[in-house]
């Protein structure tokens, strides 16, 4: 075996430089822009390399081809055009190449002892007899099948990671691909380039056409657009939507794949006759187009939900009055009349909702409800879309509670809830707090689990932003007719006093009421505060005083106490640019496993970004990590009080949380929140995202930023309408 390397000079204008990857200097994971070092025999000094370099790691062998470039501060640099890996021949390479960890199972100690063992024979002796492997000392069957496995893996995704190196996918991304398809990868993703956008998690519709455009396909082929309509049905759900008028659909999809809108509506009317879309018409004649999945999950909202409010229940006989004086006197006062109300309605419908702001009495009725149903032996299940939701709710109500997914059951092993229609909860009574939340999908799978003859009491603020997933069910049962509501409006007097509820309402009624507002982060008296700052670098100052002077001289635990809530995610004050300054002063240590969003490093925040079924966690939990492994691929993070292992294919499901967005926040408390607001977040502003912003936050609340921008905010009282059908439903 050679190593290729030439000592040929080319001329500045189209060079190749051949030689062993030393050090990588810097790696962005979005584009996957490399700064490196290269070890060549054509020159007598290691290299600066740029450009895009997909997947590599150090001790590779890299063939580039670009050219010679003087950059005015670091001097001669070659500029990568394209490249391609080979596998290294000398001893030094072999050594570093298996030192790297880029083969899980080989870190430094092994490499340096399967080359002292085997030398330039090393990677056929891992190829073809893997066996004699065991003869070296330290490696038993178990590793040496490991190995192995690991390195006919690493081969299989750099071939998947050499074809796709144009097209943005990531290496996660790729190992998921072969995990998926093994060594068919390569011809699924040339005959079938569509198929990864449904059958791979983390690689849309996007990424697949990009592959699928340069291998022939033609724009207007009935794959693309198959394919392209089912993507912009995605879109449109992620905006919140269960389904669509269908000549909007049309001219959306057709602009989208820049398609004929003939070829697209012709397409969407095949696939509704095969029955892989659904087609619905409003009352006032307006035709609506849906996925199957969310019209099943709307039509088992709709049947459960009446099936609940009609049958009889269960409870045990309660002569409600007296279970209300007894409530009220050992509670220590008097419910106030929506109050009572409230807990008179619960107790005598099968089906309520119970609906409002902060301070308006929610945590009163829900303790004084929990101890009668108690008293009276009923049995009840507490449970919210999150852990810190349902944490927050067992406190409050006095009963444990659990979220959703857990009170459902899931089970890997079936693929779904194991509490469903046919094997319904044991239970009389079902309180879910932080109703807003929940979407189509989740609801659908709720409303089934419960039984018949149980009661259900929803309960949440409606003014909140809506779910993060499609649908607004809580408002469409609301105004089905099938729940007694009842709206909770006054304020008490002692969260009348409190300046986080006082201003939460005046936002909420529209009245631009700014809180104190100071110039500089030392000057905050207040539970709330307004820190001024006119441009993003401002801000990013002063929310860095925050955590580096301001709030620890307050006593305040800015690891584990403070969330950053941002309206978006990119610029200098969004969430990724946030993440990785507080990440720089909140955490010091020096080894990270790198991810598409960062390095994660031991003591990292954590958030989940999509459910994780296998692990029992879902979208928007946080976590923090515990260790972490960079030879090996591999870290581990706490989540709910339980320590999870993660593999670098499932680093994509995660992000730092130094900051998150202001949607991944719902149903969550933080003792001091921060918030920037600035009329660049002018497209987010809006009533109820600074309104559920600003109701996040328990003891403190920070904001910094324009205080124009929170006039816009306050101001900006439109939503963007979702389409559902499930009011039709009833």
């Amino acid at each position: 075996m050679t190593n290729g390397i030439s000592n040929r000079r080319f001329p500045s204008s189209e060079a190749e430089l051949v030689g062993v990857l030393e050090r990588i200097i810097f790696f962005n994971e979005e584009n996957h822009f490399c700064i490196a070092e290269l070890r060549s025999d054509q020159e007598e000094t290691l290299v600066t390399v740029t450009g895009s370099l997909p997947g590599v790691q150090c001790g590779e062998t890299l063939r580039l081809n670009g050219s010679w470039v003087k950059h005015p501060q670091h001097g001669r640099q070659f500029k990568i055009r394209s490249f391609s890996s080979q596998l290294p021949a000398t001893v030094y390479g072999i050594r570093k190449y298996l030192g790297s960890g880029l083969v899980p199972g080989i870190g430094k100690v092994y490499a340096d002892k399967i080359v002292d063992k085997f030398g330039t024979d090393t990677f056929r002796v891992i190829t073809e007899e893997s066996g004699l492997l065991r003869t070296v000392p330290g490696i038993g069957k178990t590793r040496a099948v490991a190995i192995k496995k690991a390195w006919d893996e690493q081969k299989a995704v750099r071939e998947v990671m050499v074809f796709l190196q144009t097209y943005g996918v990531s290496t996660n991304q790729c190992i998921r691909l072969v995990k998926q398809y093994g060594n068919e990868a390569q011809q699924i993703l040339r005959n079938e380039p569509y198929r990864i956008a449904r059958e791979i998690a983390g690689i849309g519709f996007k990424t697949a056409d990009k592959i699928a455009i340069n291998l022939g396909y033609a724009n207007d082929s009935p794959p693309r657009i198959d394919a392209g309509i089912f993507f912009a049905l995605a879109e449109l759900e992620s905006e919140g939507n269960t389904c669509f008028p269908v000549e909007e659909f049309v001219d959306y999809t057709s602009e989208l794949l820049e398609a004929p809108r003939e070829k697209v509506k012709e397409r969407a009317e095949a696939l509704v006759e095969a029955g892989q879309l659904v087609q619905h018409r409003r009352p006032d004649g307006e035709e609506m187009l849906q996925h199957p999945l969310l019209d099943r999950a709307e039509k088992k909202i709709a049947a459960s939900a009446v099936g609940i409010s009609l049958n009889a229940s269960v409870l045990p006989p309660i002569k409600v009055e007296i279970a209300l004086k007894w409530a009220q006197e050992r509670a220590g006062f008097s419910f106030a009349p929506e109050q009572t109300e409230a807990l008179r309605n619960a107790l005598t419908n099968k089906f309520s909702v119970i609906t409002g702001g902060p301070g308006t009495g929610k945590t009163t009725i829900l303790r004084a409800l929990v101890a009668i149903l108690k008293a009276k032996k009923v049995r009840i299940q507490l449970a919210a879309p999150t852990g810190r939701a349902a944490q927050r709710l067992a406190e409050t109500a006095g009963g444990y509670a659990q979220t959703i997914h857990r009170l459902l059951r899931f089970d890997p092993a079936v693929g779904g809830f194991t509490a469903n229609s046919e094997s319904p909860l044991n239970v009389d009574f079902v309180i879910i707090d932080e109703s807003s939340m929940i979407d189509a999908r989740l609801a659908a799978s709720l409303l089934q689990a419960i039984p018949l003859q149980a009661h259900l009491l929803l309960v949440g603020d409606i003014d909140q932003l809506p779910s993060v997933g499609p649908g607004t069910v809580l408002r469409d049962l609301m105004e089905s007719g099938q729940a007694k509501v009842t709206r909770l409006e006054s304020v008490f007097r002692q969260q009348r006093e409190s300046a986080i509820v006082r201003t939460a309402h005046a936002i909420n009624r529209g009245q631009v009421a700014l809180p104190a507002v100071t110039k500089e982060p030392h000057d905050i008296e207040t539970e709330l505060a307004f820190v001024q700052a006119t441009d993003p670098e401002e801000c990013l100052e002063k929310v860095i005083a925050l955590f580096r002077e301001v709030l620890p001289g307050m006593g305040v635990d800015v690891q584990n106490d403070v969330q950053v809530l941002v309206p978006m995610h990119r610029g200098v004050v969004g969430v990724a640019n946030l993440n990785q300054v507080l990440q720089r002063e909140l955490n010091g240590s020096s080894t990270g496993l790198r991810a598409p969003s960062g390095l994660f490093r031991t003591g990292d925040k954590l958030i989940q970004l999509r459910n994780n079924y296998d692990k029992g966690i879902f979208n928007g939990d946080l976590g923090r990590v515990v260790s972490v492994s960079p030879e090996k691929g591999e870290m581990k993070a706490e989540f709910d009080r339980k320590v999870h292992p993660f593999e670098r294919s499932d680093l994509d499901d995660l992000a730092l949380a130094y900051a998150i967005s202001i949607h991944k926040s719902q149903g969550s408390e933080y003792p001091v929140v921060v918030i920037p607001l600035l009329k660049q977040h002018y497209m987010m502003l809006r009533r109820n995202l600074l309104y559920t912003a600003v109701t996040r936050g328990k003891q403190r609340v920070i904001l910094v930023g324009d205080p124009a921008a929170y006039a816009m905010a306050v101001s900006n009282f439109t939503t963007k309408e979702r389409h559902t059908f499930l009011r039709e439903r009833f």
